[in-house]
Protein backbone atom coordinates (compact mmCIF):
# COMPACT_ATOMS: atom_id res chain seq x y z
CA UNK A 1 0.00 0.00 0.00
CA UNK A 2 1.66 3.40 -0.95
CA UNK A 3 1.85 6.02 1.76
CA UNK A 4 -0.36 8.54 0.34
CA UNK A 5 -3.47 5.60 0.42
CA UNK A 6 -3.08 5.93 4.07
CA UNK A 7 -5.21 8.45 6.41
CA UNK A 8 -3.62 6.12 9.40
CA UNK A 9 -0.30 4.48 9.44
CA UNK A 10 2.42 3.44 11.70
CA UNK A 11 6.00 2.90 11.48
CA UNK A 12 7.62 0.62 13.99
CA UNK A 13 5.46 2.07 16.89
CA UNK A 14 6.48 1.08 20.35
CA UNK A 15 5.64 1.73 23.89
CA UNK A 16 7.40 0.06 27.06
CA UNK A 17 6.33 0.57 30.66
CA UNK A 18 10.16 -0.06 32.56
CA UNK A 19 11.28 -3.16 31.34
CA UNK A 20 7.65 -4.45 29.60
CA UNK A 21 6.96 -3.92 26.23
CA UNK A 22 3.80 -3.32 25.86
CA UNK A 23 3.28 -2.60 22.04
CA UNK A 24 6.43 -4.13 19.64
CA UNK A 25 6.89 -2.23 16.45
CA UNK A 26 3.98 -2.52 15.11
CA UNK A 27 3.61 -1.34 11.82
CA UNK A 28 0.27 -0.73 9.89
CA UNK A 29 -1.42 1.13 7.13
CA UNK A 30 -5.12 2.15 7.39
CA UNK A 31 -6.90 3.37 4.20
CA UNK A 32 -9.44 5.71 4.21
CA UNK A 33 -13.45 4.84 4.63
CA UNK A 34 -12.55 1.48 6.10
CA UNK A 35 -13.66 -0.41 9.22
CA UNK A 36 -10.08 -1.77 10.83
CA UNK A 37 -10.60 -3.87 14.00
CA UNK A 38 -7.72 -4.84 16.35
CA UNK A 39 -8.40 -8.18 18.04
CA UNK A 40 -6.39 -10.49 20.52
CA UNK A 41 -6.43 -11.03 24.16
CA UNK A 42 -6.28 -9.10 27.06
CA UNK A 43 -2.87 -7.73 27.40
CA UNK A 44 -2.23 -7.80 23.67
CA UNK A 45 -1.79 -4.20 23.24
CA UNK A 46 -5.09 -3.28 21.93
CA UNK A 47 -5.62 -0.57 24.40
CA UNK A 48 -2.16 1.40 24.63
CA UNK A 49 -1.82 1.22 21.09
CA UNK A 50 -5.12 3.08 20.65
CA UNK A 51 -3.85 5.25 23.20
CA UNK A 52 -0.96 6.33 21.52
CA UNK A 53 -2.75 6.50 18.02
CA UNK A 54 -5.30 8.94 20.29
CA UNK A 55 -2.39 10.89 21.52
CA UNK A 56 -2.84 9.70 25.23
CA UNK A 57 0.08 8.10 25.65
CA UNK A 58 3.19 8.40 23.91
CA UNK A 59 5.22 6.11 22.60
CA UNK A 60 8.37 4.72 23.39
CA UNK A 61 10.15 4.74 19.93
CA UNK A 62 8.85 4.92 16.30
CA UNK A 63 5.76 7.01 14.93
CA UNK A 64 2.37 6.87 13.64
CA UNK A 65 0.61 9.48 11.35
CA UNK A 66 -2.75 10.39 11.49
CA UNK A 67 -4.75 12.28 8.36
CA UNK A 68 -1.31 13.75 7.56
CA UNK A 69 -0.28 15.01 11.08
CA UNK A 70 2.42 13.38 13.46
CA UNK A 71 0.90 12.45 16.52
CA UNK A 72 3.59 13.29 18.64
CA UNK A 73 4.76 16.56 16.68
CA UNK A 74 1.36 17.74 15.92
CA UNK A 75 -0.94 16.30 18.57
CA UNK A 76 -3.69 18.97 18.68
CA UNK A 77 -3.91 18.63 14.96
CA UNK A 78 -4.30 15.02 15.65
CA UNK A 79 -7.20 15.34 17.91
CA UNK A 80 -8.79 17.59 16.08
CA UNK A 81 -8.78 15.07 13.26
CA UNK A 82 -10.19 12.08 15.44
CA UNK A 83 -13.69 10.95 17.59
CA UNK A 84 -12.37 8.42 19.93
CA UNK A 85 -15.35 6.48 21.86
CA UNK A 86 -13.64 4.84 25.18
CA UNK A 87 -14.29 1.45 27.05
CA UNK A 88 -15.52 3.00 30.43
CA UNK A 89 -18.64 5.52 30.20
CA UNK A 90 -18.02 8.92 29.00
CA UNK A 91 -22.01 10.51 28.67
CA UNK A 92 -22.66 12.52 32.04
CA UNK A 93 -26.54 10.69 33.42
CA UNK A 94 -27.30 14.21 34.75
CA UNK A 95 -27.73 15.78 31.83
CA UNK A 96 -29.67 14.79 28.39
CA UNK A 97 -28.57 13.51 25.57
CA UNK A 98 -29.07 16.61 24.01
CA UNK A 99 -26.88 18.66 26.61
CA UNK A 100 -24.53 16.23 26.18
CA UNK A 101 -24.12 17.06 22.34
CA UNK A 102 -23.81 20.55 23.23
CA UNK A 103 -21.46 20.01 25.81
CA UNK A 104 -19.33 17.78 23.16
CA UNK A 105 -19.96 20.74 20.32
CA UNK A 106 -18.36 23.25 23.11
CA UNK A 107 -15.06 21.50 23.62
CA UNK A 108 -14.66 20.75 19.82
CA UNK A 109 -15.01 24.70 19.71
CA UNK A 110 -17.23 24.13 16.48
CA UNK A 111 -18.94 27.48 16.06
CA UNK A 112 -22.39 28.45 17.75
CA UNK A 113 -24.32 29.63 14.69
CA UNK A 114 -22.95 25.75 13.47
CA UNK A 115 -24.03 23.91 16.77
CA UNK A 116 -27.46 23.21 16.50
CA UNK A 117 -27.39 21.80 13.12
CA UNK A 118 -24.44 19.13 14.31
CA UNK A 119 -26.12 18.48 17.45
CA UNK A 120 -29.39 17.56 15.01
CA UNK A 121 -27.61 15.62 12.53
CA UNK A 122 -25.78 13.39 15.42
CA UNK A 123 -28.99 12.77 16.89
CA UNK A 124 -30.60 11.81 13.53
CA UNK A 125 -27.70 9.64 12.21
CA UNK A 126 -27.91 7.69 15.70
CA UNK A 127 -31.63 7.12 15.58
CA UNK A 128 -31.96 9.29 19.10
CA UNK A 129 -34.79 11.85 18.44
CA UNK A 130 -37.00 10.49 20.33
CA UNK A 131 -34.84 10.21 23.87
CA UNK A 132 -32.80 13.41 22.98
CA UNK A 133 -34.81 15.66 25.58
CA UNK A 134 -34.45 12.94 28.41
CA UNK A 135 -31.93 11.87 31.31
CA UNK A 136 -28.90 9.79 30.08
CA UNK A 137 -29.23 8.20 33.46
CA UNK A 138 -32.58 6.56 32.22
CA UNK A 139 -31.11 5.31 28.78
CA UNK A 140 -30.74 1.44 28.00
CA UNK A 141 -26.94 0.44 27.46
CA UNK A 142 -27.41 0.44 23.30
CA UNK A 143 -28.47 4.26 23.42
CA UNK A 144 -25.99 5.01 26.03
CA UNK A 145 -23.40 3.99 22.94
CA UNK A 146 -24.92 5.61 20.17
CA UNK A 147 -25.09 8.88 22.33
CA UNK A 148 -21.23 8.42 22.89
CA UNK A 149 -20.65 7.94 19.31
CA UNK A 150 -22.66 10.68 18.06
CA UNK A 151 -20.46 13.38 20.88
CA UNK A 152 -17.33 11.88 19.25
CA UNK A 153 -18.18 12.66 15.98
CA UNK A 154 -19.83 16.10 16.55
CA UNK A 155 -17.62 17.49 14.55
CA UNK A 156 -17.24 14.67 11.71
CA UNK A 157 -13.83 13.56 11.45
CA UNK A 158 -12.30 11.86 9.38
CA UNK A 159 -11.14 9.16 11.69
CA UNK A 160 -12.64 7.69 14.59
CA UNK A 161 -11.61 5.09 17.47
CA UNK A 162 -13.96 2.59 19.34
CA UNK A 163 -12.53 0.63 22.40
CA UNK A 164 -14.62 -2.47 22.73
CA UNK A 165 -18.17 -0.24 21.40
CA UNK A 166 -20.06 -2.78 22.03
CA UNK A 167 -19.24 -4.24 25.40
CA UNK A 168 -21.76 -4.93 27.84
CA UNK A 169 -24.70 -4.93 25.33
CA UNK A 170 -27.30 -7.57 24.56
CA UNK A 171 -27.36 -8.87 20.88
CA UNK A 172 -30.36 -6.55 20.01
CA UNK A 173 -28.16 -3.29 20.92
CA UNK A 174 -25.27 -4.68 19.65
CA UNK A 175 -26.60 -4.75 16.34
CA UNK A 176 -28.48 -1.20 16.45
CA UNK A 177 -24.37 -0.04 17.43
CA UNK A 178 -23.60 -1.73 14.56
CA UNK A 179 -25.94 -0.21 12.14
CA UNK A 180 -25.32 3.17 13.25
CA UNK A 181 -21.75 2.97 12.87
CA UNK A 182 -22.26 1.83 9.47
CA UNK A 183 -24.89 5.03 9.32
CA UNK A 184 -21.48 6.90 9.96
CA UNK A 185 -19.34 5.66 7.20
CA UNK A 186 -21.44 5.41 4.79
CA UNK A 187 -22.89 8.96 5.60
CA UNK A 188 -19.31 10.54 6.49
CA UNK A 189 -17.05 8.26 5.15
CA UNK A 190 -15.23 7.83 8.26
CA UNK A 191 -12.23 5.50 8.99
CA UNK A 192 -13.38 3.71 11.96
CA UNK A 193 -10.73 2.23 13.85
CA UNK A 194 -11.79 -0.40 16.78
CA UNK A 195 -10.73 -2.80 19.48
CA UNK A 196 -12.81 -5.84 19.93
CA UNK A 197 -13.24 -9.18 21.73
CA UNK A 198 -16.16 -10.27 20.04
CA UNK A 199 -15.39 -12.01 16.58
CA UNK A 200 -18.81 -11.99 15.44
CA UNK A 201 -18.43 -8.27 15.63
CA UNK A 202 -15.20 -8.47 13.98
CA UNK A 203 -16.55 -10.54 11.02
CA UNK A 204 -19.53 -8.71 9.86
CA UNK A 205 -18.05 -5.05 10.53
CA UNK A 206 -14.53 -5.09 9.62
CA UNK A 207 -13.27 -4.62 6.27
CA UNK A 208 -9.95 -5.84 7.31
CA UNK A 209 -8.19 -7.24 11.21
CA UNK A 210 -5.26 -6.96 12.25
CA UNK A 211 -4.49 -9.82 15.08
CA UNK A 212 -2.16 -8.63 17.83
CA UNK A 213 -0.52 -10.84 20.44
CA UNK A 214 2.06 -10.64 23.22
CA UNK A 215 2.40 -6.73 22.20
CA UNK A 216 3.57 -7.88 18.52
CA UNK A 217 0.72 -7.12 15.03
CA UNK A 218 1.18 -11.02 14.25
CA UNK A 219 -1.16 -11.13 10.86
CA UNK A 220 -3.58 -8.35 9.06
CA UNK A 221 -6.09 -9.48 6.14
CA UNK A 222 -9.60 -9.34 5.27
CA UNK A 223 -11.44 -11.38 7.81
CA UNK A 224 -12.27 -14.04 4.81
CA UNK A 225 -8.51 -13.85 3.78
CA UNK A 226 -7.77 -15.08 7.44
CA UNK A 227 -10.34 -18.15 7.25
CA UNK A 228 -8.51 -19.29 4.65
CA UNK A 229 -5.44 -19.61 5.63
CA UNK A 230 -6.77 -22.41 8.44
CA UNK A 231 -8.80 -23.52 6.00
CA UNK A 232 -12.12 -23.82 4.24
CA UNK A 233 -14.31 -24.14 7.80
CA UNK A 234 -12.55 -22.21 9.73
CA UNK A 235 -13.89 -18.87 11.89
CA UNK A 236 -12.48 -15.40 13.64
CA UNK A 237 -12.43 -17.70 16.53
CA UNK A 238 -10.21 -20.58 15.12
CA UNK A 239 -7.81 -17.59 14.18
CA UNK A 240 -7.72 -16.27 17.17
CA UNK A 241 -7.13 -19.32 18.84
CA UNK A 242 -4.52 -20.51 16.41
CA UNK A 243 -2.64 -17.41 16.37
CA UNK A 244 -2.55 -16.41 20.00
CA UNK A 245 -2.70 -19.60 21.65
CA UNK A 246 -5.84 -18.42 23.63
CA UNK A 247 -9.23 -19.03 24.20
CA UNK A 248 -12.35 -16.40 23.95
CA UNK A 249 -14.11 -15.73 27.24
CA UNK A 250 -17.51 -16.07 26.65
CA UNK A 251 -27.86 -4.23 28.00
CA UNK A 252 -28.60 -3.24 30.96
CA UNK A 253 -29.50 0.11 32.68
CA UNK A 254 -27.08 3.05 33.20
CA UNK A 255 -25.34 1.64 36.18
CA UNK A 256 -24.53 -2.13 34.39
CA UNK A 257 -23.26 -0.10 31.95
CA UNK A 258 -20.78 1.73 33.85
CA UNK A 259 -19.84 -1.06 36.13
CA UNK A 260 -19.33 -3.82 33.26
CA UNK A 261 -16.93 -1.14 31.61
CA UNK A 262 -15.20 -0.52 34.93
CA UNK A 263 -14.58 -3.96 34.95
CA UNK A 264 -13.81 -4.88 31.57
CA UNK A 265 -10.98 -1.58 31.27
CA UNK A 266 -9.17 -3.02 34.99
CA UNK A 267 -8.58 -6.66 32.46
CA UNK A 268 -7.16 -4.95 29.15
Amino acid sequence: MAADEAIVETFGLTRRFGAFTAVDAVSLAIRPGEIFGLIGPNGAGKSTLVKMLTTMLLPSAGRAVIAGYDVVRAPAKVRAHIGYVPQLLSADGALTGYENLLFSARLYLIPRREREARIQAAIERMGLAEAANRLVQGYSGGMIRRLEIAQSMIHEPPVLFMDEPTVGLDPAARRAVWDHVRQVKATLGTTIIMTTHLMEEADEMCDRIGVLHAGKLEETGTPAQLKARLGPDATLDDVFAHITGAELESGGSYRDVRETRRSVQSHS
